[in-house]
């Protein structure tokens, strides 16, 4: 018996043109948490960063453009890429956490929601075609997908476009060493309702948040410079403690996921991890092949972009999605009838993955 199943019929992405090196940051003054100004010469704390986190670069976007701009990119990319009519789309998810955040201004602004912006900016006329915002932290864009999922296999929707836009180098805190992590970028994809026999697309999700005791490892406050706006809210985060919690828990909820799809892990042929840190995804494969306990895992599993382009929230996954799909990705490619799992962590503390069958469309 036929059954509805979500899959991605397009892709697109947004990647920015302002490359920002390591060394740009030799120059910085760094300060901890506590106001004190760090002593330790530059070459040194960036250095350390490199080796921790595995960023080279990062990409940042153009002084005149905010996420508004940049998701729109990304979703006319994957109209193109797809053919799809614009008019024929039932939602438009967009995932993001601040915002259009302008140059010079770090107000963020999303009222009216961002989704409806790119809506606007797409020029489509369609009233039934629906346009919200998701603010879920970097796994915002997995979660648009499974509400997206959600929506078409109901049967009340046939094609869904989800974008994971942000500007994090806006909101980032110049005087904080965490602050080389973040970047810009944009991703969508292009979900539709398929009919089908076999289980394909989106197979399983699953999605926890912890919110007792894990509320700030990840939040807003002030500048680590004493001397800056007290009043102009930044990114902040306990990376100690977001690397144990993602290490405690992402990796079983991946494998809870794949086991709701009946799917064994050696049918896997990407596992696609949020690109926060490069030794903490590393360190959360070999959990999820521990827990199956599977010690050979496969080369070239886990793609990372992160050395290029830093940690671009919502982002990553539709823009790591997009350069397989389209070759451009050294050294991967999906094949046609395998498996892939897609996972992200947090803000929240949120947590969430869906397990995929790659139909080639």
């Amino acid at each position: 018996m036929k059954k509805l199943y979500s899959v991605i019929k397009g892709s697109g992405k947004y990647i920015p043109e302002i490359v920002k090196k390591n060394s740009d940051f030799m120059n910085a003054e760094f300060y901890e948490v506590n106001g004190q100004k760090l002593e330790k010469d530059n070459a040194e704390i960036i250095e350390k960063f490199y080796q921790i986190t595995g960023i080279k670069e990062r990409r940042y976007v153009n002084e005149n453009l905010v996420a508004s701009d940049i998701g729109f990119f990304a979703a006319e990319d994957a109209l193109n890429s797809s053919g799809i009519d614009k008019e024929s789309l039932d939602y438009i998810i967009v995932a993001h956490n601040f915002g259009d955040v302008r140059f010079g201004n770090r107000q963020a602004d999303f009222m009216p929601s961002i989704a409806a912006r790119i809506k606007n900016k797409l020029k489509i006329e369609n009233p039934y075609c629906v346009a919200f915002d998701i603010p879920f932290g970097c796994p915002g864009w997995v979660q648009g997908m499974i509400q997206a999922d959600y929506f078409l296999k109901s049967g009340d929707a046939k094609r869904a476009l989800v974008i994971g836009t942000e500007t994090l180098s806006r909101i980032a805190d110049p005087y904080d060493r965490d602050g080389m992590i973040y970047s810009d970028g944009a991703g969508a994809v292009i979900l539709e309702a398929v009919e089908s026999e076999e289980p394909i697309g989106i197979l399983a999700h699953k999605t926890r948040s912890d919110t007792l005791n894990h509320l700030n490892l990840l939040w807003n406050g002030p500048s680590n410079n004493p001397a800056i706006d007290r009043k102009e809210y930044l990114i902040k985060m306990q990376g100690r403690k977001l690397y144990e919690y993602a290490l405690t828990n992402v990796p079983q909820l991946m494998k809870d996921v794949l086991d709701k799809a009946g799917v064994d892990i050696h049918q896997i042929n990407k596992v696609l991890i949020h690109q926060a840190n490069e030794k903490m995804d590393e360190a959360m494969l070999n959990r999820l092949f521990k827990l199956y306990k599977v010690k050979d895992i496969p080369d070239d599993i886990m793609p990372m972009t992160i050395e290029k382009f830093g940690n671009n929230s919502v982002a990553t996954l539709p823009i790591m999605y997009d350069l397989i799909e389209k070759g451009q990705l050294e050294n991967h490619r999906f094949i046609n009838n395998t498996h892939l799992i897609f996972a992200s962590v947090g803000a929240g503390m949120n947590i969430n993955a869906f397990a995929y069958k790659y139909i080639n469309t």
